[in-house]
Protein backbone atom coordinates (compact mmCIF):
# COMPACT_ATOMS: atom_id res chain seq x y z
CA UNK A 1 0.00 0.00 0.00
CA UNK A 2 1.52 3.51 -1.17
CA UNK A 3 1.22 5.07 2.33
CA UNK A 4 0.64 8.87 0.84
CA UNK A 5 -1.37 7.65 -1.78
CA UNK A 6 0.92 9.28 -4.42
CA UNK A 7 0.16 8.35 -8.51
CA UNK A 8 3.16 6.88 -10.21
CA UNK A 9 3.77 6.67 -13.85
CA UNK A 10 5.94 4.79 -16.10
CA UNK A 11 9.37 5.32 -14.78
CA UNK A 12 7.88 5.61 -11.43
CA UNK A 13 7.85 9.37 -10.48
CA UNK A 14 5.50 10.04 -8.80
CA UNK A 15 2.67 12.47 -10.34
CA UNK A 16 2.49 15.95 -9.71
CA UNK A 17 -1.13 16.78 -9.28
CA UNK A 18 -2.69 17.72 -6.40
CA UNK A 19 -6.16 16.19 -4.76
CA UNK A 20 -9.02 17.27 -2.33
CA UNK A 21 -10.46 14.90 -0.51
CA UNK A 22 -13.84 14.63 -1.55
CA UNK A 23 -17.34 16.92 -2.47
CA UNK A 24 -20.97 16.20 -0.19
CA UNK A 25 -24.57 16.89 -1.68
CA UNK A 26 -27.58 16.54 0.74
CA UNK A 27 -30.86 17.38 -0.37
CA UNK A 28 -34.50 16.89 1.45
CA UNK A 29 -37.72 17.41 -1.04
CA UNK A 30 -40.70 18.34 1.99
CA UNK A 31 -43.08 17.41 -0.81
CA UNK A 32 -42.15 14.16 -0.60
CA UNK A 33 -40.31 13.62 -4.10
CA UNK A 34 -37.99 11.10 -4.89
CA UNK A 35 -34.67 13.14 -5.07
CA UNK A 36 -31.41 10.33 -6.07
CA UNK A 37 -31.26 11.58 -9.66
CA UNK A 38 -30.76 15.19 -8.13
CA UNK A 39 -28.20 13.94 -6.11
CA UNK A 40 -26.74 12.20 -8.93
CA UNK A 41 -26.44 15.54 -10.82
CA UNK A 42 -25.09 17.71 -8.25
CA UNK A 43 -22.47 14.88 -7.86
CA UNK A 44 -21.83 15.15 -11.01
CA UNK A 45 -20.97 18.80 -10.86
CA UNK A 46 -18.70 18.26 -7.72
CA UNK A 47 -16.56 15.19 -10.36
CA UNK A 48 -13.85 17.37 -9.96
CA UNK A 49 -13.07 17.01 -6.20
CA UNK A 50 -12.98 13.42 -6.27
CA UNK A 51 -13.00 10.72 -8.88
CA UNK A 52 -11.88 7.47 -7.01
CA UNK A 53 -15.43 6.39 -5.89
CA UNK A 54 -19.04 7.64 -5.57
CA UNK A 55 -21.86 7.14 -3.77
CA UNK A 56 -25.77 8.51 -2.92
CA UNK A 57 -28.12 7.09 0.10
CA UNK A 58 -31.67 8.15 0.23
CA UNK A 59 -34.70 7.58 2.57
CA UNK A 60 -38.06 7.66 2.61
CA UNK A 61 -39.35 10.10 5.54
CA UNK A 62 -43.19 9.52 4.65
CA UNK A 63 -42.71 5.71 5.67
CA UNK A 64 -43.56 5.23 9.54
CA UNK A 65 -40.16 2.89 10.02
CA UNK A 66 -37.47 4.69 7.96
CA UNK A 67 -34.78 2.80 5.82
CA UNK A 68 -32.05 3.82 3.93
CA UNK A 69 -31.22 2.55 0.34
CA UNK A 70 -27.60 3.19 -0.91
CA UNK A 71 -25.68 2.44 -4.01
CA UNK A 72 -22.01 3.44 -4.23
CA UNK A 73 -19.03 1.94 -6.31
CA UNK A 74 -15.57 2.75 -7.34
CA UNK A 75 -14.83 5.68 -10.54
CA UNK A 76 -16.68 8.33 -12.09
CA UNK A 77 -20.12 9.02 -11.06
CA UNK A 78 -21.96 8.70 -14.67
CA UNK A 79 -19.50 5.08 -14.85
CA UNK A 80 -21.56 3.73 -11.16
CA UNK A 81 -24.57 5.16 -11.64
CA UNK A 82 -27.16 4.19 -14.53
CA UNK A 83 -31.25 5.45 -14.80
CA UNK A 84 -32.26 1.63 -13.65
CA UNK A 85 -30.13 1.95 -10.66
CA UNK A 86 -31.09 5.61 -9.48
CA UNK A 87 -35.03 4.33 -10.26
CA UNK A 88 -34.23 1.74 -7.53
CA UNK A 89 -33.55 4.67 -4.85
CA UNK A 90 -36.62 5.84 -3.85
CA UNK A 91 -36.59 8.34 -0.86
CA UNK A 92 -37.43 12.41 -0.45
CA UNK A 93 -33.90 12.54 1.95
CA UNK A 94 -30.67 11.97 1.21
CA UNK A 95 -27.23 12.84 0.68
CA UNK A 96 -24.06 11.88 -1.45
CA UNK A 97 -20.19 11.76 -1.68
CA UNK A 98 -18.01 11.95 -4.11
CA UNK A 99 -14.25 10.53 -3.10
CA UNK A 100 -10.52 11.31 -3.05
CA UNK A 101 -8.31 9.34 -0.77
CA UNK A 102 -6.14 11.20 1.22
CA UNK A 103 -6.81 9.37 4.79
CA UNK A 104 -7.34 5.56 3.97
CA UNK A 105 -7.02 3.69 0.76
CA UNK A 106 -9.08 3.50 -2.39
CA UNK A 107 -11.69 0.77 -2.10
CA UNK A 108 -14.96 0.39 -1.80
CA UNK A 109 -15.33 -0.13 2.17
CA UNK A 110 -14.00 3.46 2.50
CA UNK A 111 -16.67 4.74 -0.27
CA UNK A 112 -19.20 7.11 0.95
CA UNK A 113 -21.80 8.11 2.31
CA UNK A 114 -21.41 6.03 5.40
CA UNK A 115 -24.98 4.31 6.38
CA UNK A 116 -25.52 3.53 10.17
CA UNK A 117 -28.27 1.67 11.59
CA UNK A 118 -28.26 2.05 15.68
CA UNK A 119 -30.88 1.92 18.74
CA UNK A 120 -32.22 5.85 17.74
CA UNK A 121 -32.62 4.65 13.43
CA UNK A 122 -30.63 5.85 10.97
CA UNK A 123 -27.50 7.60 9.83
CA UNK A 124 -26.33 8.40 6.23
CA UNK A 125 -22.84 10.82 6.55
CA UNK A 126 -20.49 12.16 3.57
CA UNK A 127 -17.77 13.88 4.59
CA UNK A 128 -15.57 16.20 3.37
CA UNK A 129 -11.71 17.19 5.29
CA UNK A 130 -9.73 15.69 7.08
CA UNK A 131 -9.09 14.90 11.21
CA UNK A 132 -6.04 15.31 13.10
CA UNK A 133 -7.00 13.50 16.05
CA UNK A 134 -8.74 10.57 14.20
CA UNK A 135 -6.57 8.33 15.23
CA UNK A 136 -6.73 9.18 18.80
CA UNK A 137 -10.87 9.22 18.71
CA UNK A 138 -10.67 5.84 16.66
CA UNK A 139 -8.67 4.22 19.71
CA UNK A 140 -11.03 5.59 22.19
CA UNK A 141 -13.81 4.20 20.37
CA UNK A 142 -12.17 0.68 19.86
CA UNK A 143 -11.29 0.65 23.54
CA UNK A 144 -14.93 0.50 24.01
CA UNK A 145 -15.99 -2.08 21.74
CA UNK A 146 -16.63 -0.21 18.05
CA UNK A 147 -16.14 -2.12 15.59
CA UNK A 148 -14.91 -0.70 12.48
CA UNK A 149 -15.23 -1.07 8.28
CA UNK A 150 -13.34 1.32 7.04
CA UNK A 151 -10.07 2.89 7.48
CA UNK A 152 -11.36 6.57 6.87
CA UNK A 153 -11.92 9.44 9.92
CA UNK A 154 -15.25 9.75 8.53
CA UNK A 155 -16.48 6.84 10.43
CA UNK A 156 -15.33 7.98 13.53
CA UNK A 157 -17.30 10.76 13.43
CA UNK A 158 -20.27 8.81 12.72
CA UNK A 159 -19.78 6.70 15.73
CA UNK A 160 -19.69 9.50 17.92
CA UNK A 161 -22.87 11.33 16.17
CA UNK A 162 -24.23 7.61 17.03
CA UNK A 163 -23.24 7.56 20.45
CA UNK A 164 -23.65 11.36 21.36
CA UNK A 165 -27.39 10.75 19.87
CA UNK A 166 -28.21 8.82 23.15
CA UNK A 167 -27.35 11.27 25.24
CA UNK A 168 -29.00 14.24 23.31
CA UNK A 169 -32.71 15.32 23.06
CA UNK A 170 -31.95 15.93 18.94
CA UNK A 171 -29.77 14.68 16.22
CA UNK A 172 -28.45 18.02 15.46
CA UNK A 173 -27.57 18.08 19.10
CA UNK A 174 -25.55 14.89 18.79
CA UNK A 175 -23.91 16.31 15.83
CA UNK A 176 -23.01 19.53 17.39
CA UNK A 177 -21.25 17.89 20.49
CA UNK A 178 -19.64 15.00 18.25
CA UNK A 179 -18.31 17.43 16.45
CA UNK A 180 -16.63 19.13 19.23
CA UNK A 181 -14.39 16.86 19.63
CA UNK A 182 -13.33 16.80 16.21
CA UNK A 183 -9.70 18.60 15.42
CA UNK A 184 -9.37 19.47 11.83
CA UNK A 185 -11.17 19.81 8.62
CA UNK A 186 -14.80 19.04 8.01
CA UNK A 187 -17.76 19.66 6.15
CA UNK A 188 -20.44 17.26 6.84
CA UNK A 189 -24.29 16.61 5.41
CA UNK A 190 -25.79 13.95 7.76
CA UNK A 191 -29.32 12.50 6.95
CA UNK A 192 -31.16 11.22 10.09
CA UNK A 193 -34.73 10.19 9.28
CA UNK A 194 -36.52 12.98 9.20
CA UNK A 195 -33.60 15.73 9.11
CA UNK A 196 -30.90 16.71 6.87
CA UNK A 197 -28.02 18.47 8.71
CA UNK A 198 -24.84 20.53 7.81
CA UNK A 199 -21.97 20.95 9.66
CA UNK A 200 -18.64 22.68 9.07
CA UNK A 201 -15.30 23.28 11.49
CA UNK A 202 -15.07 26.01 13.33
CA UNK A 203 -11.78 27.58 10.91
CA UNK A 204 -13.98 27.42 7.52
CA UNK A 205 -10.92 24.96 5.88
CA UNK A 206 -14.03 23.45 3.40
CA UNK A 207 -16.82 25.12 1.65
CA UNK A 208 -20.51 24.06 2.56
CA UNK A 209 -23.18 26.30 1.45
CA UNK A 210 -26.96 25.85 1.19
CA UNK A 211 -29.16 26.18 -1.20
CA UNK A 212 -33.41 26.00 -1.92
CA UNK A 213 -35.16 24.78 -5.61
CA UNK A 214 -38.95 24.88 -5.02
CA UNK A 215 -40.16 23.24 -2.18
CA UNK A 216 -36.57 21.17 -1.49
CA UNK A 217 -33.08 22.23 0.70
CA UNK A 218 -30.03 21.28 -0.25
CA UNK A 219 -26.25 21.60 1.36
CA UNK A 220 -23.27 20.96 -0.32
CA UNK A 221 -19.84 21.75 -0.66
CA UNK A 222 -20.00 24.36 -4.09
CA UNK A 223 -22.55 26.76 -5.70
CA UNK A 224 -22.14 25.23 -9.11
CA UNK A 225 -23.83 21.59 -8.00
CA UNK A 226 -27.20 24.44 -6.94
CA UNK A 227 -26.65 25.50 -10.52
CA UNK A 228 -26.51 22.26 -11.88
CA UNK A 229 -29.96 21.44 -10.38
CA UNK A 230 -32.15 24.71 -11.16
CA UNK A 231 -31.63 25.71 -7.19
CA UNK A 232 -30.90 29.01 -6.22
CA UNK A 233 -28.52 29.99 -3.36
CA UNK A 234 -29.28 30.81 0.02
CA UNK A 235 -26.63 30.97 1.79
CA UNK A 236 -23.23 29.72 2.88
CA UNK A 237 -22.69 27.82 6.04
CA UNK A 238 -20.44 29.84 8.80
CA UNK A 239 -17.34 28.20 9.93
CA UNK A 240 -18.38 26.48 12.85
CA UNK A 241 -22.32 26.29 12.03
CA UNK A 242 -24.38 23.60 12.54
CA UNK A 243 -27.60 23.72 10.03
CA UNK A 244 -30.58 21.70 10.14
CA UNK A 245 -33.82 21.66 7.48
CA UNK A 246 -36.62 20.38 8.79
CA UNK A 247 -40.42 20.12 7.60
CA UNK A 248 -39.86 23.67 9.54
CA UNK A 249 -37.61 25.18 7.67
CA UNK A 250 -33.35 26.29 8.14
CA UNK A 251 -32.75 25.56 11.58
CA UNK A 252 -29.28 27.10 12.99
CA UNK A 253 -26.67 26.59 15.62
CA UNK A 254 -24.31 28.75 15.98
CA UNK A 255 -22.38 27.31 19.29
CA UNK A 256 -19.12 26.55 18.01
CA UNK A 257 -18.31 29.55 15.69
CA UNK A 258 -15.18 31.16 16.22
CA UNK A 259 -14.41 34.96 15.91
CA UNK A 260 -13.94 35.64 12.65
CA UNK A 261 -10.42 36.55 13.39
CA UNK A 262 -10.00 32.80 13.76
CA UNK A 263 -11.02 31.72 10.78
CA UNK A 264 -8.90 29.70 8.11
CA UNK A 265 -10.26 29.34 4.94
CA UNK A 266 -8.16 26.48 2.70
CA UNK A 267 -7.06 28.90 -0.02
CA UNK A 268 -6.44 26.29 -2.28
CA UNK A 269 -10.01 26.08 -2.83
CA UNK A 270 -9.74 29.59 -4.66
CA UNK A 271 -6.72 28.92 -5.95
CA UNK A 272 -7.38 25.40 -7.59
CA UNK A 273 -9.79 23.07 -5.82
CA UNK A 274 -13.38 24.76 -6.57
CA UNK A 275 -15.11 24.83 -10.13
CA UNK A 276 -14.43 28.00 -11.61
CA UNK A 277 -17.74 28.85 -11.71
CA UNK A 278 -18.45 28.63 -7.63
CA UNK A 279 -18.92 31.20 -5.17
CA UNK A 280 -16.92 30.19 -1.82
CA UNK A 281 -18.10 32.50 1.27
CA UNK A 282 -19.15 35.52 -0.87
CA UNK A 283 -16.14 35.12 -3.35
CA UNK A 284 -15.88 34.48 -6.96
CA UNK A 285 -13.34 31.52 -7.47
CA UNK A 286 -13.34 33.18 -10.78
CA UNK A 287 -12.70 36.41 -9.73
CA UNK A 288 -10.06 34.85 -7.62
CA UNK A 289 -8.40 33.53 -10.25
CA UNK A 290 -8.16 36.51 -12.38
CA UNK A 291 -6.68 38.43 -9.55
CA UNK A 292 -3.89 35.74 -9.30
CA UNK A 293 -2.95 36.04 -12.58
CA UNK A 294 -2.93 39.97 -12.68
CA UNK A 295 -1.01 39.69 -9.67
CA UNK A 296 1.91 37.70 -11.36
CA UNK A 297 1.85 39.99 -14.36
CA UNK A 298 2.66 42.96 -11.94
CA UNK A 299 5.12 41.22 -9.65
CA UNK A 300 6.71 38.86 -12.49
CA UNK A 301 6.30 40.37 -15.82
CA UNK A 302 8.33 38.87 -18.75
CA UNK A 303 8.41 39.50 -22.44
CA UNK A 304 6.31 37.07 -24.76
CA UNK A 305 4.46 36.86 -27.51
CA UNK A 306 1.66 34.45 -25.96
CA UNK A 307 -0.11 34.05 -22.26
CA UNK A 308 -1.68 30.42 -21.96
CA UNK A 309 -2.70 28.50 -19.06
CA UNK A 310 -2.75 24.88 -17.97
CA UNK A 311 -6.19 23.29 -18.17
CA UNK A 312 -8.55 23.75 -16.31
CA UNK A 313 -7.09 25.92 -13.25
CA UNK A 314 -4.10 27.83 -14.66
CA UNK A 315 -7.19 29.28 -17.37
CA UNK A 316 -8.37 32.00 -15.85
CA UNK A 317 -4.79 33.14 -14.59
CA UNK A 318 -3.50 33.17 -17.42
CA UNK A 319 -6.25 35.44 -18.63
CA UNK A 320 -5.84 37.67 -15.59
CA UNK A 321 -2.07 38.12 -16.79
CA UNK A 322 -2.75 39.10 -19.85
CA UNK A 323 -5.58 41.58 -18.97
CA UNK A 324 -2.66 43.07 -17.16
CA UNK A 325 0.19 42.71 -19.48
CA UNK A 326 -1.70 42.89 -22.57
CA UNK A 327 -0.17 39.73 -23.85
CA UNK A 328 -3.16 38.27 -26.04
CA UNK A 329 -3.91 34.82 -24.72
CA UNK A 330 -3.77 32.01 -26.20
CA UNK A 331 -5.35 28.53 -25.50
CA UNK A 332 -2.39 26.58 -26.28
CA UNK A 333 -3.80 23.08 -24.62
CA UNK A 334 -5.73 19.98 -25.86
CA UNK A 335 -7.17 18.50 -22.53
CA UNK A 336 -8.84 14.92 -23.19
CA UNK A 337 -12.10 15.13 -21.21
CA UNK A 338 -12.33 11.84 -21.10
CA UNK A 339 -9.96 12.09 -18.16
CA UNK A 340 -10.29 13.44 -14.68
CA UNK A 341 -7.74 15.60 -12.86
CA UNK A 342 -6.64 12.28 -11.68
CA UNK A 343 -6.48 8.56 -13.42
CA UNK A 344 -8.47 6.21 -11.48
CA UNK A 345 -6.47 3.51 -9.71
CA UNK A 346 -3.47 4.05 -12.35
CA UNK A 347 -1.18 0.92 -13.01
CA UNK A 348 2.33 1.64 -14.29
CA UNK A 349 1.30 -0.28 -17.26
CA UNK A 350 -1.04 1.62 -18.53
CA UNK A 351 0.38 4.94 -17.83
CA UNK A 352 3.01 5.13 -20.72
CA UNK A 353 1.37 7.97 -22.36
CA UNK A 354 1.90 10.35 -19.43
CA UNK A 355 1.29 13.75 -19.39
CA UNK A 356 0.58 13.41 -22.95
CA UNK A 357 -2.99 11.38 -22.18
CA UNK A 358 -4.44 14.27 -20.51
CA UNK A 359 -2.96 16.82 -22.70
CA UNK A 360 -1.65 17.53 -25.88
CA UNK A 361 0.06 20.72 -27.61
CA UNK A 362 -1.65 22.54 -30.07
CA UNK A 363 1.56 23.62 -32.37
CA UNK A 364 0.11 26.44 -34.26
CA UNK A 365 -0.74 28.24 -31.26
CA UNK A 366 2.92 28.64 -29.96
CA UNK A 367 5.06 27.47 -32.71
CA UNK A 368 7.84 30.18 -32.55
CA UNK A 369 6.65 32.09 -30.33
CA UNK A 370 7.33 33.15 -26.70
CA UNK A 371 5.14 31.65 -24.26
CA UNK A 372 4.04 32.12 -20.51
CA UNK A 373 2.65 29.33 -19.29
CA UNK A 374 0.66 29.60 -16.16
CA UNK A 375 -0.22 27.02 -13.73
CA UNK A 376 -1.73 26.49 -10.26
CA UNK A 377 0.66 25.06 -8.48
CA UNK A 378 4.75 22.69 -8.53
CA UNK A 379 4.31 20.19 -6.46
CA UNK A 380 7.34 17.86 -6.84
CA UNK A 381 7.92 19.01 -10.29
CA UNK A 382 7.34 16.33 -12.58
CA UNK A 383 4.69 17.06 -14.36
CA UNK A 384 5.81 20.41 -14.88
CA UNK A 385 9.71 19.77 -16.46
CA UNK A 386 7.08 17.81 -19.10
CA UNK A 387 4.76 20.38 -20.07
CA UNK A 388 7.63 22.84 -20.64
CA UNK A 389 9.19 20.06 -22.83
CA UNK A 390 6.27 19.42 -24.52
CA UNK A 391 6.08 23.49 -25.64
CA UNK A 392 9.81 23.24 -26.81
CA UNK A 393 8.54 20.12 -28.56
CA UNK A 394 5.63 22.00 -30.11
CA UNK A 395 8.13 24.98 -31.16
CA UNK A 396 7.81 27.71 -28.36
CA UNK A 397 11.30 29.30 -28.49
CA UNK A 398 10.94 30.57 -25.29
CA UNK A 399 8.73 28.78 -21.75
CA UNK A 400 8.19 31.18 -18.62
CA UNK A 401 6.62 29.52 -15.95
CA UNK A 402 4.41 31.55 -13.73
CA UNK A 403 2.51 29.59 -10.97
CA UNK A 404 -0.38 31.04 -9.01
CA UNK A 405 0.65 30.09 -5.02
CA UNK A 406 3.80 30.29 -3.64
CA UNK A 407 5.94 27.47 -3.42
CA UNK A 408 5.08 24.94 -1.80
CA UNK A 409 6.99 24.54 1.76
CA UNK A 410 5.29 22.34 4.22
CA UNK A 411 3.09 19.60 4.07
CA UNK A 412 -0.95 19.77 4.63
CA UNK A 413 -2.99 18.02 7.37
CA UNK A 414 -6.23 19.17 6.45
CA UNK A 415 -7.82 17.59 3.47
CA UNK A 416 -5.35 18.15 0.94
CA UNK A 417 -2.52 15.66 -0.18
CA UNK A 418 0.88 17.72 -0.48
CA UNK A 419 3.84 15.26 0.85
CA UNK A 420 6.08 15.04 3.36
CA UNK A 421 8.84 18.02 2.67
CA UNK A 422 11.18 15.95 1.67
CA UNK A 423 9.28 15.38 -1.57
CA UNK A 424 8.69 19.27 -2.01
CA UNK A 425 10.84 20.23 -5.29
CA UNK A 426 10.49 23.82 -3.48
CA UNK A 427 12.46 22.71 0.03
CA UNK A 428 16.07 23.44 0.40
CA UNK A 429 15.92 24.43 -3.41
CA UNK A 430 15.88 28.51 -4.69
CA UNK A 431 13.63 29.16 -7.55
CA UNK A 432 16.64 29.17 -9.96
CA UNK A 433 17.10 25.88 -8.63
CA UNK A 434 13.60 24.46 -9.54
CA UNK A 435 13.73 26.68 -12.69
CA UNK A 436 16.43 24.82 -13.91
CA UNK A 437 15.13 21.20 -12.94
CA UNK A 438 11.92 22.31 -14.87
CA UNK A 439 13.88 23.23 -17.94
CA UNK A 440 11.76 26.86 -17.77
CA UNK A 441 13.43 30.13 -19.11
CA UNK A 442 12.44 31.86 -16.13
CA UNK A 443 10.21 31.03 -13.22
CA UNK A 444 7.91 33.27 -10.80
CA UNK A 445 5.49 32.82 -8.08
CA UNK A 446 2.37 34.62 -6.89
CA UNK A 447 3.91 36.53 -3.75
CA UNK A 448 2.65 35.06 -0.34
CA UNK A 449 1.15 38.46 0.88
CA UNK A 450 -0.99 38.40 -2.62
CA UNK A 451 -2.80 35.68 -1.02
CA UNK A 452 -5.34 37.11 1.54
CA UNK A 453 -6.13 39.34 -1.40
CA UNK A 454 -7.32 36.41 -3.38
CA UNK A 455 -9.96 35.78 -0.59
CA UNK A 456 -10.84 39.55 -0.64
CA UNK A 457 -9.93 39.85 2.69
CA UNK A 458 -11.43 36.44 4.55
CA UNK A 459 -8.76 34.80 6.60
CA UNK A 460 -7.33 31.89 5.21
CA UNK A 461 -4.89 29.25 6.10
CA UNK A 462 -1.79 29.56 4.62
CA UNK A 463 0.52 26.55 6.12
CA UNK A 464 1.37 24.67 3.43
CA UNK A 465 3.41 27.69 2.10
CA UNK A 466 4.14 28.99 5.83
CA UNK A 467 4.22 26.40 8.05
CA UNK A 468 2.19 28.50 10.16
CA UNK A 469 -0.75 26.62 11.02
CA UNK A 470 -3.90 27.39 12.49
CA UNK A 471 -3.46 24.55 14.96
CA UNK A 472 -1.29 22.45 16.24
CA UNK A 473 -0.50 20.10 13.61
CA UNK A 474 -0.09 16.27 14.44
CA UNK A 475 3.71 15.14 16.00
CA UNK A 476 3.51 12.43 12.99
CA UNK A 477 2.14 12.00 9.58
CA UNK A 478 -1.31 11.06 9.74
CA UNK A 479 -2.04 11.18 5.98
CA UNK A 480 -2.73 7.92 3.92
CA UNK A 481 -3.41 4.96 5.70
CA UNK A 482 -2.49 5.71 9.09
CA UNK A 483 -4.76 3.62 11.32
CA UNK A 484 -2.93 1.13 13.16
CA UNK A 485 -3.43 -2.66 12.39
CA UNK A 486 -5.36 -3.78 16.13
CA UNK A 487 -1.88 -5.57 16.66
CA UNK A 488 -0.21 -2.56 16.66
CA UNK A 489 -2.89 -1.16 19.08
CA UNK A 490 -2.01 -3.84 21.34
CA UNK A 491 1.20 -2.98 21.58
CA UNK A 492 0.85 0.10 21.88
CA UNK A 493 -1.19 -0.40 25.12
CA UNK A 494 0.70 -3.03 26.59
CA UNK A 495 3.78 -0.56 26.62
CA UNK A 496 1.58 2.61 28.42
Amino acid sequence: MNKNNFDFDETNTPWDDLHEECGVFGIYDLDGNDIASSIYYGLFALQHRGQESAGIAVSDTKQEKVKVFSHKGMGLVNEIFNSEILESLKGDLGVGHVRYSTAGSSTIENAQPLVLNYVKGTLALAHNGNLINANELREGLAQTGAIFQTTIDSEVIAYHIARERLKTKTVQDAVREACKKLKGAYSLVVASPRKLIGARDPFGFKPLCIGKRDNSYIITSETCALDTIGATFVRDVLPGEVVTITSEGIQSDKSMCLPTSCEARCIFEYIYFARCDSKIDGISVYDSRIKAGKFLAKDSPVEADIVTGVPESGNAAALGYSMESGIPYEPAFVKNTYVGRTFIKPKQSSRESSVQVKLNVLREAVAGKRVIMIDDSIVRGTTSDRIVKMLRMAGATEVHVRISSPPFLWPCYFGTDIPAREQLIAYNRSIEDIRKIIGADSLGYLELDRLPQLASGLNICQGCFTGKYPLEPPKDDIRGEYFDKEEDIEKKNSNK
